[in-house]
């Protein structure tokens, strides 16, 4: 008998219907000798309402105010845990619901983004013992004082993973309203195929840089525990994505595995500065002082001396941004500064580029046949990744995706 962990998105059971589809493939799940444990979102839309009830009372960024919204947001998944539960017993399946703080999910106190630091193992296995299904608020937890705290938007997969790791589980299943992890974004590449697998590196970067199948979080906290994870559809029964280590994985991995895509850039330049020590740190230091999060940076040298510097932070971020290098630049009497809200984020992932020469080549020639001119560059041991002009990105995708094959690879691995 395996342990088999269940996760099911908000779209999964965002009504009665769905909510029924659920419960018989958990189920099937369990008729096939597995113990099962199931973590659900709140049903679809309904923490944007909630959110949205908070903004109309006037909520904001106070610890007082952060404490109650998250009593309020963690009442959507209180709602699909009872809701499964019932569906479950109706169907003639013993199941109970917990929240996270009836398990004891223990976190720190940080109220919206909390960290997970345990987990209360007793009631579940009690439950698995007695032969139930044990149906789990996704995330959520509590602190030390028993305050409810939330893990952030999208965090039900952090939920899943987490009680999978410690309960050392088989497999973690997320299921969503896709059939798995794709090459690219198919909304914007005809071509885009899913894929048979991918390693923990490969998709913590693809989740990273824009891709929204996975939380980011949920991939680290998979590969410390070597815990595999399949994406996989609520709504047919394709065999979906599996996530897990390179060694796990019997084939040579394919140079390049997936492509991602993100509008949510903009891009900040101050030039002509003194090159000299502490430069950097003038410019980032206020701008991380405002709990603002910087992404790619790129510092060129002239010949006089001087020196440019480009990053690049969140869209939302922007102005916010521009508002601090307009003083930064006067202190540091930069010759000015520049901005730029409509650039884009492409990337290139795959752990074959460890074993392949030349792919950033190939993807700059790619770029320049369809002249798209490359503004910045970022590399790691398996990712590439180039800021373009944002009017030029499902273009770059298109073209990158044919380039370097991607359809036929995904074909090939499901053959």
């Amino acid at each position: 008998m395996s342990l088999i962990v269940q996760k099911f998105g908000g779209t999964s059971v965002g009504s009665i219907e769905r909510i029924e589809n659920v419960a018989r493939k958990v189920i099937s799940t369990k008729a096939q000798g597995n113990d099962v444990i199931v973590v659900v979102s709140a049903m679809a839309g309904e923490t944007d309402r909630l959110k949205a009830l908070a903004d109309e009372v006037g909520a904001d960024s106070s610890s007082d105010h952060q404490r109650e919204i998250d009593v309020l947001l963690s009442t959507g998944e209180q709602v699909s845990i009872a809701l499964l539960s019932m569906m479950l017993k109706k169907l003639g399946c013993r199941a109970r619901s917990y929240t996270g703080g009836q398990i004891r999910i223990l976190t720190d106190d940080a109220h919206t983004k909390a960290r997970i630091q345990e987990i209360d193992t007793e009631k579940i296995g009690s439950d698995l013992a007695a032969d139930k299904v044990v149906v789990v608020a996704g995330f959520q937890g509590v602190d030390s004082s028993g305050n409810i705290t939330t893990f952030g938007r999208g965090a039900s997969d952090l939920t899943a993973v987490a009680i999978a790791g410690v309960m050392a589980a088989a497999e973690c299943r997320i299921y969503t309203d896709v059939d798995g992890v794709y090459t690219t974004d198919p909304n914007v590449v005809e071509g885009a195929r899913c894929l048979e697998s991918l390693t923990f590196e490969e998709m913590l970067e693809l989740a990273s840089l824009g891709s929204k199948v996975l939380h980011t979080r949920a991939v680290e906290l998979a590969s410390k525990y070597k815990l595999p994870i399949r994406v996989l559809s609520s709504f047919n029964e394709s065999p979906g994505t599996l996530i897990t280590s390179e060694e796990e994985l019997d084939m040579e991995r394919p140079m390049i595995s997936g492509i991602a895509m993100t509008r949510d850039e903009a891009k900040l330049t101050v030039l002509g500065v003194d090159d000299v020590p502490g430069i950097a740190h003038k410019i980032l230091g206020p701008i991380s002082a405002a709990n603002i999060e910087v992404d790619m940076i790129v510092q060129n040298v002239a010949a006089d001396n001087s020196t440019d510097f480009t990053f690049t932070v969140a869209r939302a971020d922007y102005e916010k941004s521009m508002d601090i290098l307009k003083k930064v630049a006067k202190d540091i009497e930069a010759r000015e500064f520049t901005g730029d809200n409509k650039i884009a984020k492409l990337s290139l992932v795959g752990v074959g580029m460890r074993s392949h020469a030349g792919v950033a080549s190939k993807m700059f020639e790619t770029l320049a046949d369809e002249s798209i001119n490359i503004q910045m560059i970022s590399t790691s041991e398996i990712k590439i990744s180039v800021v373009i002009a944002e009017k030029y990105l499902e273009l770059a995708a298109r073209a990158l995706h044919s380039k370097f094959d991607l359809s036929a690879i995904a074909d090939s691995e499901q053959e």
